[in-house]
């Protein structure tokens, strides 16, 4: 972590004065104003999953930001996990245009880990850290409902869906009651089979469309969008609506980060304010971007005209 990206009072809050420490509440109040009763859709998932560090280091960004009065919502992933199970049970993992290739098979295991352990585990650290969190996924009360994937690129992705519809008053019925609610990207099938994997970037910007979100939040494992990948200091630190053609056109996206802009154009798009970029790899990035002058990483939003 470069000195730039560091938070003092959150790196080590013991060692700092008590100055420092109320001038940094003093610098989230605002934020705290302004984001109370307002909805927060967090997509977890990369090094931030995989790091006890920065897996404590989430939980508690969330927990508190639920504690001043937003409601958040966590969506999250689990690529690892589905991996290391299939490898345990001698099943190649099969991927097609970056998208894992889900037979029947591989659904059920995707549904154990993803509705399972993955969701279960997060959960339980929500609620260890003080937070009230409920684990959910896209069959409980029809939350979420999808066809077969088709790209109309010839390509066959197996039980991948494509989400059609999202339940908003099932997640919403959660902030009444002042809990968290975590989902699992499984969703319901509307044409036939039981369930389908769905991408966890989009899953998550279905939902933050759905319950009005005042923002999405991609957590990933660079530092946002860089017009070098090899350079972090060309962090491109905001893009709006209007700037969105430009960049495709100079390549500036590729590879895992074309999903990702795509479904915060989606979201902007549908009534969502602010979707966020953010570091992964950064401990408590969530709070640093939402609760702090400062920001890091992509902010992609409409812009002043909007």
């Amino acid at each position: 972590m470069t000195a730039e990206m560091k938070n003092p009072l959150l790196e080590h809050p013991e060692d700092q004065p008590a100055e420092l420490k109320a001038q940094t509440l003093i610098e989230a109040l605002p934020y705290i104003q302004k984001y109370y009763g307002k909805t927060i859709v967090v997509k977890y998932g990369g090094n931030a999953m995989i790091s006890d560090h920065l897996y404590d280091a989430v939980m508690s960004d969330i927990v508190m930001m639920s504690l001043v009065g937003i409601n958040v919502v966590v969506v999250h992933g689990g690529g690892p996990d589905i991996s290391n199970l299939l490898d345990k049970t001698g099943k190649e993992s099969k991927f097609v245009n970056g998208l894992r290739y889900t037979d029947e098979e591989t659904m059920d295991i995707v549904q154990m880990v993803l509705c399972g352990k993955v969701n279960k585990d997060i959960v339980t650290h929500i609620n260890q850290t003080g937070g009230r969190a409920v684990g959910l996924c896209g069959m409980d009360d029809n939350l979420m409902q999808a066809k077969k994937l088709d790209k109309g690129d010839g390509f066959d992705y197996g039980l991948v869906g494509e989400i059609v519809e999202v339940n908003p008053e099932v997640i919403e019925s959660q902030f009444v009651v002042g809990a968290i609610p975590v989902i699992a990207p499984v969703a319901q099938g509307m044409d036939g089979n039981k369930c389908y994997n769905v991408n966890a970037d989009t899953a998550a910007a279905k939902i933050a469309v759905a319950v009005g979100a005042e923002k999405l939040i991609l957590m990933t494992d660079i530092r946002g969008v860089l017009r070098d990948k090899s350079d972090d200091a060309t962090l491109i630190r905001q893009i709006t609506l209007d700037d969105l053609p430009s960049l495709r056109e100079e390549g500036i996206f590729n590879g895992g980060m074309i999903p990702k802009i795509d479904c915060c154009e989606e979201a902007l798009r549908n009534g969502v304010q602010r979707t966020h970029i953010l570091d992964g790899r950064i401990p408590h990035a969530i709070l640093i971007e939402v609760l702090s002058h400062k920001g890091i990483g992509t902010m992609i939003w409409k812009g002043e005209q909007a």
